[in-house]
């Protein structure tokens, strides 16, 4: 019999334990699990308590417990709702330092990543800040420095939104064609085109986006509206002889003077062509913004049945301080005027995700891109204001606990994750 001496067998003790040691946390399945929130998934048909698992910046898992022994990471999403990570379908990010630019490359946009996590949001579009000429600079910027995913409507003005006055009414700076080739030649980053600002009693600027949208095979979004000084252009006109199914009217609840309302503003009905568009298949966007959401809009429409598809903020330096703030309090006043949590929660995840037609987001599915958001419902009283300063009385408001994106966590209000 072969005698091994102490040394060696205290040494391959020692190799055995360390091996047993380590055994545990080299066989974690799971990088992250979320533990115990109430899921909402829209694409899935899923609202009940399950977990989820992640790994490889995917969604692994969703079942009822999964065993956290098996992932590196917890979260204890309890008495949460976990969502997919928000879209928000209608922001203004293409922040610069020009003078004068305004949205696109100036100081009326804002730098993605302060905004959004913290709102449990993990995708932008920027709607039309750059057209095909300050692209590039957009791109470079912004889309490839951010850790948000940041898409594009371009706009339909080569210069973008650079102000009103001169650049944003040149109607010979509306280029269809290379706006289309821009787009085509960056089909991961831009996904539309976006009319905006334009004043004069003139239909060829919605022509030429259309064309651009037609030749790309994209959607396009329409911030409609003239000068005070002038009548607005009809809306129905635009519902019925222009926009397609799949096309995106944003700005839905406004009543600027600028701008046809959705509701009619001595009878306070909804108007009868504007449920048959919706039907057609014209996308509706909020568009919050600094100066286009109204109570006096929104309610009556919405006691008419006519709820908005998309949940889009307008989010911008005139904005996020003012009544809009982010995408959670956009989502906290429609529950205020009766809307439920799975309608809000579907109307900010895969309806944008479908709408840009980006389907490998705004979902949990099993193997779909791992962006997540873990929101808390707080009951209390809450006071919501429009744009005029108009007052809505709430008693549920919605609040980030932690994001999740591409697999990562990215914010984490309280502390929720355990190693």
């Amino acid at each position: 019999m072969k005698i091994i001496s102490p040394l060696i067998l205290s040494g391959m003790l020692l190799l055995s334990g360390f091996v047993q040691a380590q055994t545990p946390a080299a066989t974690k399945t799971y990088s992250i699990v979320i533990k115990g929130g109430r899921i909402i998934d829209a694409k899935n048909n899923i609202n009940e308590v399950m977990d989820v698992a992640i790994e490889n910046g995917k969604i692994a898992a969703v079942a009822k417990n999964i065993d956290p022994a098996l992932a590196a990471q917890v979260v204890n999403a309890t008495g949460m709702y976990v969502t997919p990570g928000l879209i928000d379908l209608h922001t203004h990010v293409f922040a610069g330092t020009e003078p004068n630019h305004a949205y696109s490359n100036g100081n009326s946009a804002l730098a993605p990543d302060g905004y959004t996590f913290r709102a449990g949001v993990t995708t932008v579009v920027d709607c039309g800040g750059s057209g095909w000429k300050s692209f590039p600079t957009f791109k470079k910027n912004i889309i490839d420095q951010s850790r948000t995913r940041v898409l594009a409507f371009l706009n339909i003005v080569g210069e973008g939104m650079r102000g009103e006055a001169v650049y944003e009414q040149n109607v010979d700076d509306m280029d269809p064609k290379k706006a289309a080739e821009t787009a085509l030649a960056n089909k991961n980053d831009i996904v539309g085109f976006k009319l905006a600002h334009f004043y004069d009693e003139s239909w060829t600027p919605v022509e030429r986006l259309l064309a651009a949208g037609k030749i790309a095979n994209m959607p396009v979004i329409v911030d409609f509206g003239g000068h005070d000084s002038h009548p607005p252009l009809s809306i129905e006109k635009l519902f019925t002889q222009y926009l397609r199914p799949g096309d995106i009217y944003t700005h839905v609840y406004t009543e600027l003077k600028r701008r046809d309302p959705v509701v009619d503003l001595k009878t306070r009905n909804l108007r009868p062509f504007v449920l048959p568009a919706q039907k057609k298949g014209i996308l509706f966007d909020v568009g919050f913004g600094g100066g286009s959401f109204n109570f006096n809009q929104a309610i009556p429409a919405i006691k008419a049945g006519f709820f908005p598809n998309t949940m889009g903020t307008d989010l911008h330096t005139g904005s996020m301080n003012g009544a809009m703030k982010d995408q959670l309090n956009v989502l906290s006043i429609f529950l205020a005027m009766g809307m439920d949590i799975p309608g809000v929660i579907a109307r900010s995840t895969w309806a944008p995700a479908q709408a840009i037609k980006r389907e490998e987001l705004g979902n949990l599915s099993v193997g779909s891109i791992a962006d997540v958001a873990v929101l808390g419902v707080r009951q209390g009283k809450f006071g919501f204001r429009d744009i005029e300063g108009n007052r809505q009385n709430g008693t549920q408001k919605f609040e980030c606990e932690l994001t999740i994106k591409d697999g990562r966590i990215v914010y984490d209000l309280n502390a929720i994750a355990l190693k």
